[in-house]
């Protein structure tokens, strides 16, 4: 057997080791923060709701170097949406909320990229949202640090900067679904498999950013991790 083309496989970096971690999906997690909904126009506590990016959509970007992010055709209204992201260590389907803990391979910091004006038009027209939110780079995120190292993160500082100005800042223990309650309600639709990437949702203060721009997102106890619009 031979392939038509050799195939491709994303990977993340983990931390403090040259190993590779290889990105099977992308899942992301819409308005999961009180403040960042209200933002967006929506209040209470409604059921989790879910979009896909693809698995390339991917921009690793190792502790201490700066990621270089083009910035994206088709948009004038680029936003920045800073966000923990959970890597899935193995595979399994209907996981109970006391069970999801199990299934944690570890933890990065991650940039939900949204190109907003695209993403405004598709929700104008009941459309899906994958040209505002599935790009190329849309996900640009850390190393990846083993929970075996960070232990069960439920609670710590969730930042980020624009050329040194704060923009977002909030707390993890402020998701509205935390991260067991998601990965159990998601594996009630997905199978979900190691590789797998959930980006858990972003606090209030997204807004646009330009060419140029350097974007600094901090998480506690995972590092920075920053990326330059070119």
């Amino acid at each position: 057997m031979s392939y038509v083309f050799p195939p491709v496989t994303a990977t993340v970096p983990v931390a403090g080791s040259d190993a590779l971690f290889p990105v099977h999906r992308i899942y992301c997690v819409g308005r999961n923060y009180v403040d960042h909904a209200i933002e967006m126009g929506h209040t209470g506590r409604e059921a989790p709701f879910f979009f896909m990016k693809p698995a390339d959509a991917v921009l690793p970007v190792a502790e201490g170097k700066t990621g270089e992010m083009p910035y994206p055709s088709m948009t004038k209204d680029l936003h920045h949406e800073i966000e923990l992201v959970v890597a899935i260590g193995k595979s399994g389907k209907d996981i109970s909320v006391e069970d999801a803990a199990s299934y944690i391979w570890g933890y990065a910091v991650g940039l939900d990229m949204t190109r907003r004006d695209l993403q405004g038009e598709a929700k104008k027209q009941g459309r899906p949202w994958d040209t505002g939110k599935g790009f190329d780079y849309s996900a640009p995120i850390s190393s990846l640090y083993p929970v075996a190292q960070t232990k069960l993160i439920t609670e710590g500082n969730i930042h980020l900067d624009v050329n040194g100005e704060q923009r977002q800042d909030s707390d993890i223990r402020k998701l509205i679904w935390n991260v067991a309650e998601t990965i159990s309600y998601l594996s009630k639709f997905y199978e979900l498999q190691a590789g797998d990437l959930i980006f858990t949702g972003t606090p209030e203060g997204v807004a646009a950013v330009k060419t140029g721009d350097l974007l600094e997102g901090r998480i506690s106890g995972l590092g920075s991790l920053k990326v330059q619009l070119v």
